[in-house]
């Protein structure tokens, strides 16, 4: 399933788009804004690439777009409402630009397209059209015909290494091994827009990383909706990540390699186990367990139970020692009594988890959970969510202060948003844009380099250290060591 703790994430990817232009016209600018998850991110840089591929070049300008295209995300109410709050703000701006031109056209893209196309189409007349999930590659006509109709569900097409992409992201890149899902998750709609499972092959995927650690991306981040079901549909069996992973390795110098996300039934212990030998696969693990009471498992349809959880998570800790572990659950489903959410306060507390993600359980259309009987309340649902978040506070800064005064490789990323006086950057056990910072205040570290740094404190979100090596790497400068007096 897709993770909600990745909404928001949004460019704008603006464009200038000369190769469409009418001869007598100036050339028009082409906008996008992508919103979603990251496997939402590498449909938008596909967009991107075939765009630039056909002569468009990347702007940040949104004041100045002609066309502009919003990425959708339709996972749950939060991201569907984000999704139509930034199409009516585009709407919005249609000729309020500089001398009176600014937008013109108005695209909508991604997953609501395939599931509430004709709903948009009527509620909000200011779209001029639509790009559908499986029409990726028609971007570039689709924006100069001002898109088309909204089409059908669900998707089926799988792209790879043949679709150009204009990467979006800083010193890592997403790799989308898989589309759609087979899993019978009651709460999740996304088969119903993207469509049945379908691996891509370890060739294309292989010679797409390729591609990406020539662009010198330096982590790839392995991404599906159930990327540990990889290669099933391939007869590559219960395996097939694993040997994925393998390749990548093998035929790949890319110094950190990750996958997201973990489906506790298709786990390979062989994947963890070769985690534990590989210094390039990161010892990190990202499992999203949903709930841990049996009747609430049993309701959401998901494998599994809490002891058999704690087992994984054991058996994680075993095979990978150094191994970090993330896990989301989701607060408030249909019938969760208050004695539900202590056992599953409780289990949190038993997993000393190094991260934690929750969402508010939200009604989807075509879900089994939605005709389930005894909902809970929207505000019990939000009290509930508040107080697992604040029960894992002191436990994930006692795992961050634990590594006060170790040494880790870390990607920087460059200068923090908020300061020019700091950097900013993540060690292997923090996924990008969901696990913090660490936020480094003495030495200095080019954006891209995996530098050697000190921790020297540790909070709930965040970690702070210093820049001690690797000493002769090309622009890197230890922090200074002031020598005590005796």
């Amino acid at each position: 399933m897709s993770d909600p703790r990745r909404m928001g994430q949004r460019g704008p990817f603006l464009l200038d788009c000369a190769a469409m232009s009418e001869p007598s016209q100036a050339p028009p600018k082409v906008g996008m804004i992508s919103l979603g998850c990251p496997k939402n991110r590498v449909d938008s840089e596909i967009m991107l690439g075939h765009l630039a591929n056909r002569g468009y070049s990347i702007s940040n300008d949104l004041e100045a777009a002609d066309t502009v295209i919003v990425n959708t995300c339709g996972f749950i109410e939060e991201a569907k409402q984000e999704s139509i709050d930034t199409i009516l703000e585009i709407a919005g701006r249609k000729g309020t630009g500089r001398k009176g031109e600014g937008v013109r056209r108005l695209l909508v893209a991604g997953c609501m397209v395939n599931r509430y196309g004709e709903e948009l189409a009527e509620s909000i007349p200011e779209i001029d059209g639509f790009i559908g999930l499986d029409q990726l590659r028609q971007v570039p006509d689709l924006v100069q015909l001002g898109g088309g109709p909204p089409p059908p569900s669900p998707a089926h097409m799988v792209f790879d290494h043949e679709d150009p992409r204009t990467l979006t992201t800083r010193g890592y890149a997403y790799l989308k091994v898989a589309e759609g899902c087979n899993n019978p998750c009651t709460f999740c709609a996304i088969p119903v827009w993207r469509g049945r499972f379908r691996s891509r092959s370890v060739e294309s995927l292989v010679e797409e990383a390729r591609r990406l650690e020539e662009s010198g991306i330096r982590e790839l981040c392995l991404i599906a909706q159930d990327t540990t079901r990889y290669g099933f549909d391939l007869d590559l069996g219960r395996h097939g990540l694993t040997g994925l992973v393998e390749a990548l390795l093998a035929k790949t110098s890319i110094p950190w390699i990750r996958f997201l996300y973990a489906y506790p039934t298709t786990l390979d212990e062989d994947l963890l186990r070769l985690m534990g030998r590989e210094e390039r696969f990161t010892s990190y693990l990202d499992m999203p367990l949903q709930h841990s009471h049996p009747e609430i498992l049993s309701a959401m349809r998901r494998g599994g139970g809490p002891q058999r959880y704690l087992r994984l998570l054991e058996k994680a800790r075993e095979l990978v020692p150094d191994v970090f572990l993330r896990s989301t659950f989701i607060v408030g489903f249909p019938g969760e009594t208050e004695e539900h959410f202590e056992h599953l306060l409780d289990f949190v507390g038993k997993a000393q988890l190094d991260h934690l993600g929750g969402f508010v359980y939200s009604p989807e259309e075509a879900t089994p959970s939605a005709d389930l009987p005894c909902r809970v309340p929207r505000s019990t649902a939000r009290r509930r969510y508040e107080k697992l978040l604040e029960f894992q506070r002191p436990i994930a800064t006692a795992r961050r202060e634990a590594l006060v005064g170790r040494t880790l490789e870390v990607l920087v990323e460059g200068v923090c948003e908020e300061t020019e006086h700091l950097l900013e950057g993540r060690h292997q056990g923090m996924a990008p844009e969901i696990d913090g910072r660490l936020l480094i205040n003495d030495g200095y570290a080019p954006a891209g380099t995996l530098a050697q740094v000190e921790i020297t404190a540790g909070y709930a979100d965040d970690l702070v250290g210093r820049i001690v090596g690797p000493e002769g790497t090309p622009g890197v400068r230890p922090a200074v060591t002031v020598a005590s007096s005796s």
